[in-house]
């Protein structure tokens, strides 16, 4: 049926009071907003990176600005090895706590911790270690991996260096069923005169993850003798 001009003002005028109950309706939701931060200060974060890329044009990922280092004399972790932290990445050490067995991954043990809050992101940095020194750093990897990630996919194993140590490393998608969806992490290890070293980036989402790379190939590239 065909309507006249009139017929159709009428009709399109007393769909208005609906829309407009549905915007107020929608005012008034009691839905919980997300915990994520506001998205500046994560903007900042990335930007500072930004400005401290060194080697952007050769690997793609920019390393991040130094900040301090971890693992010497006087650090709040003991570690085998020391490297360079991102700026307002804090470091703490952590206490094994074998009640829950969440310190222990295959061979390692977790005993730092370098929170990346401060700079604006949602994630860690983590150190385990253990094992002896003769320990494969693969092997160690694998491991810590099938611990760490009980559910996973697209598991990527490759060689390379973190400082001067022979290091293998891992990428891979996190699928545990907690999660509200897949998430990139990486981990690389080495071995030392002490034992086996692991380096773990994490982050609440792929999207952190990313933001984060830059400081874990900090660390990566600056590991020496502490």
């Amino acid at each position: 049926m065909v309507r006249s001009r009139g017929q159709r003002r009428v009709v399109g005028a007393g769909l208005v009071p609906a829309a407009l109950l549905m915007g107020v309706l929608s005012g008034c939701s009691s839905e919980p907003k997300p915990d994520r931060p506001a998205g500046a200060a994560k903007t900042t974060a990335k930007d500072r990176a930004k400005d401290g890329a060194k080697d952007t044009a050769k690997t793609g990922t920019p390393t991040a600005a130094k900040g301090g280092t971890v693992g010497g004399a006087g650090s709040p972790c003991a570690l085998p090895v020391s490297f360079d932290l991102a700026a307002d990445w804090k470091p703490k050490a952590v206490r094994d706590d074998p009640t829950f067995g969440l310190t222990k991954q295959g061979p390692v043990t977790l005993v730092c911790e370098i929170d990346a809050k401060p700079a604006g992101h949602i994630g860690f940095i983590r150190v385990w270690t253990g094992g002896a020194g003769g320990d494969d750093p693969r092997k160690a990897l694998e491991a810590f991996v099938a611990e760490e990630a009980k559910s996973r996919d697209k598991v990527v194993y490759s060689q390379t260096k973190a400082g001067e140590y022979a290091a293998a490393e891992v990428n891979y998608l996190n699928t545990n069923e907690f999660l509200d969806e897949p998430k990139k992490e990486r981990a690389l290890a080495f071995t030392t005169g002490k034992g086996v070293v692991v380096v773990h980036l994490g982050g609440l989402d792929s999207e952190e993850h990313e933001a984060m790379l830059p400081a874990y190939e900090l660390a990566r590239k600056s590991v020496r003798n502490a």
